[in-house]
């Protein structure tokens, strides 16, 4: 009896195991019906029938086991839908899988490149499904199909975008029609093989994205998709294949790259601890990554406006062109003569299409030079790769277009001009070159007359140096004001010349001698700031050039005076308007929305682009200010601070800031990151929209402040009710609800959850784009509904954190 009993059990056993094995395979005896899934060895990936979205269409395909809601990563029959449940996928004994519906129609099935004797369907951990001959159970050898060759609209680790050169096999994605639909849309993101290869994205067969070529690091379009800590980057060009595909450092880490129905291609990880996804990449960056934006010759800068320029050594086709059509391009200042030809070289771009290109890996940059030289056709010329001191020869044949400014690329290009060009350019930098050094000469005698001043008021001046390390170990160019000379243009620093009061202390207007107006930010003794503060905005704003960022023009510093000097804003700050019921009235929905842009543009130089990576930590409407054409720039850089390459986040004892725009990791933990500037232009950008500031809102059916009723407003369905009244006749509605949403999706609770600010800048660019949905924001409940904190703005302790909060001026 208990051998019968063991061998019963045993056989059990046996029986689960064998069960066990099979869970991931399709085999001939074995199908796959409606409600019945087979799942990757791992328990990764999950293969079944499903229904999208709101579709009652089913289809067979691959999603993420363990992530919630579905992730369908792959469709089969994502054409050919099935209109019920009686589908059933199943494998022929010559090794093809066949979708057959009720009436044993095929709807979908793989083929295959050779004919199998013992066939068998496998769900790998890498989510390829791959059909298998034997009981061999390492596909990468001997498979006669697979998924990863027919990819959908995503792609994911180990797989390729290219082409086999061989069998003419394309792996190309192509976007859903829409979240429910994952039908073929009409964006394609394939790779052409003319001149040097490179991605493309082809709405309806037209280009509107080039990644640009690969220079052995990135496609020069996408700078930032680079191999990292995290990530792998592998460019493959032989005569047989021609492909690109990443790859995961740390495989645990779910990450999928996908062209959305608007055509974007994102970049997302899953992030366990929140459970959704994050993106934390975009090819498409802003209005300067459309194909041929700005037509031949010509380079994109989405920093100008209009963002289009000729390269040095052109002129417009059309002087007469729109503003915002710059398609017809630019010509050459002076024709070609082919004997007589030299080159102009441009730095930090994009190069330009490469689709009528030609290259050598082996040639070095003075041979390619004179290959160029010698074909009078040809434009242009660079290295092929940009790695260990540059090597090989790429080409251009014809116009070059799609160019843009990319100050990340470290490729040079090289263009053809005519002699009389070269002359002009050498012209102009001889005449630089004489103006550098006439003041560099002078420069040096101001610097000693400066320096020899300085050393006399250094001790009046409570020991005020600026450290190297303080500075970067960079000089600081920054004219020295004396006081004579500030006092005289603020007329001894009148009370009817204040225009501002801070918590560094007054602002006043003033006008030099030149009749340039200025304003002048003067530390008061009583100020909640001090040297540090001052020390800082001097260091970083000294540093940082943009057209969205407000231009110190010095700083005086004699005696006891501490005093900051500005290029004068005409036009206050932005809360000077929008929180005022008599002036929000002049500032139409088109200039709100481009005062958007140009502080969403200004933070993303300062996190991103800019030398220096700055977190600004008091962003708020009165800290931007308003030139005389309305143009946005941000200024106060008093308690910004400065990351390292590396460094994505800081944590302070001392939190300083204003409540209504502090981020909830910021106020609490004393934890500060770029998204915590995200959190702060979110509350701005709905401030923006609504003209109601966002802790002084007051409703009478709720407690809650601007963050809380734009979010009920929203998951009512109703977000058009926030808008100011007084924007009605002059707004563009899905343009003002596009705001919300991205004001929404910048305030989320969690910093992880917030978009970056290329995500924002491109959101807010362009129009069609279909948006994650915002969760619940940060501190949106009021303070008087909490019972426990009084109704003054000025300060708390939270956690033992002391905070500081000035207010607006």
């Amino acid at each position: 009896m208990k051998g019968l009993l063991s061998l019963f059990v045993c056989s059990n056993f046996l029986f689960i195991l064998l069960t066990s094995a099979a869970l991931d395979t399709i085999t001939t005896d074995k199908s796959i019906r409606d409600g019945d899934t087979i799942i990757s060895a791992g328990g990764i990936y999950e293969l079944g029938f499903f229904s999208p979205g709101n579709s009652k269409n089913r289809y067979v395909g691959i999603w993420y086991k363990k992530i919630a809601p579905r992730t369908v990563i792959w469709v089969a029959n994502r054409n050919i839908p099935l209109n019920d449940t009686s589908g059933v996928l199943t494998l022929k004994t010559n090794g093809v899988l066949v979708l057959v519906d009720d009436s044993n129609v095929s709807i979908w099935s793989s083929n295959s490149s050779r004919s199998l004797k013992n066939p068998k369907a496998l769900l790998l951990d890498s989510a390829n499904l791959v059909v298998s001959d034997g009981n061999d159970r390492d596909p990468g050898i001997n498979f006669a199909w697979q998924s990863f060759d027919y990819p959908g609209n995503t792609l994911l680790p180990g797989m390729k975008i290219g082409k086999n050169l061989v069998t003419g096999m394309d792996w190309s994605l192509t976007s859903w029609k829409s979240t429910d639909d994952p039908t073929a849309g009409e964006n394609v993101n394939r790779l052409d093989s003319h001149g040097y290869p490179q991605l493309f994205v082809y709405r309806n067969s037209y280009a509107v994205y080039s990644s640009g070529p690969w220079n052995g690091i990135a496609f020069s379009g996408s700078p930032n998709n680079k191999a990292t800590q995290y990530y792998t980057i592998e460019f493959v060009i032989n005569q047989q294949k021609i492909y690109y595909k990443y790859g995961l450092k740390n495989e645990s880490l779910p990450t999928r790259v996908v062209i959305n129905p608007a055509g974007v291609i994102e970049h997302l990880t899953w992030i366990e601890h929140t459970q959704s996804w994050f993106l934390y990449l975009t090819a498409q960056f802003d209005n300067c990554d459309r194909f041929a934006l700005c037509g031949p010759y010509a380079s994109c800068n989405i920093n100008n406006s209009p963002p289009c320029d000729c390269l040095k050594g052109f002129k417009p086709r059309d002087p007469q062109q729109s503003v915002a059509d710059w398609s017809s391009g630019c010509v050459r200042r002076t024709s070609l003569d082919c004997n007589q030809d030299g080159f102009l070289k441009f730095s930090g771009i994009k190069m330009p299409d490469s689709r009528n290109s030609w290259y050598n890996e082996s040639m070095n940059l003075e041979e390619c030079k004179q290959m160029c030289l010698a074909e009078c056709n040809c434009t242009a010329y660079s290295y092929l790769d940009v790695r260990n001191g540059g090597s090989g020869c790429l080409l251009w044949f014809g116009e070059l277009i799609d160019i843009r400014e990319f100050s990340q690329n470290e490729q040079d290009l090289y263009v053809r001009v005519a002699a009389s060009e070269l002359d002009r350019n050498r012209w102009r930098k001889r005449s630089v070159l004489i103006a550098v050094i006439s003041a560099m000469v002078a420069t040096f005698i101001i610097s000693f007359l400066v320096w020899f001043s300085f050393q006399r008021r250094k001790r009046r001046t409570d020991g005020f140096v600026l450290t190297d390390s303080e500075v970067g170990n960079e000089d600081i160019e920054l004219p020295l004001f004396d006081l004579v000379s500030v006092a005289s243009a603020t007329d001894n620093f009148s009370s009817a010349n204040v225009i501002g009061e801070g918590g560094f202390g007054p602002v006043y207007k003033g006008v030099l001698p030149n009749g340039q107006e200025i304003a002048v930010k003067r530390l008061s003794k009583y100020s909640g700031q001090g040297i540090q503060e001052l020390k800082n905005e001097i260091v970083l704003i000294s540093k940082l050039q943009h057209r969205n960022l407000v231009k110190l023009l010095g700083c005086c510093l004699e005696g006891e005076e501490r005093m900051l000097i500005y290029e004068f804003m005409p036009n206050a700050s932005l809360d000077y308007f929008i929180f005022d019921p008599s002036r929000k009235t002049s500032l139409a929905w088109k200039n709100r929305f481009e005062i958007a842009m140009g502080i969403s543009r200004g933070l993303l130089y300062l996190h991103q682009d800019s030398r220096l990576r700055i977190i600004h930590r008091d962003l708020k409407t009165s800290n931007i200010l308003l030139d005389s054409d309305m143009n946005a720039k941000i200024s106060d850089f008093g308690l910004a601070k400065i990351f390292g390459g590396d460094q994505v986040e800081g944590k302070t004892k001392r939190v300083i800031g204003t409540y209504g725009y502090m981020s909830p990791e910021y106020a609490v933990d004393g934890k500060y990151s770029v998204k915590s500037d995200v959190f702060s232009i979110g509350v701005i950008i709905l401030e923006i929209v609504s003209g109601r500031k966002n802790r002084k809102f007051h409703h009478l059916e709720h407690h809650h402040n601007l963050l809380g009723h734009a979010w009920l407003l929203w998951t009512e369905g109703k977000a058009s009710e926030l808008m100011d009244e007084c924007l009605e006749e002059s707004l563009s509605e899905s343009q003002v609800l596009k705001c919300i949403q991205v004001g929404l999706l910048c305030v989320q609770k969690l910093p992880e959850d917030r978009p970056t600010m290329a995500s924002v800048v491109f959101w807010l660019g362009n129009e069609g784009l279909v948006l994650p949905q915002p969760k619940q924001p940060g501190f949106f409940i009021e303070r008087n509904s909490m019972g426990s904190a009084d109704s003054s703005d000025e300060g708390c302790r939270s956690n033992n954190v002391s905070i500081t909060v000035l207010e607006p001026r």
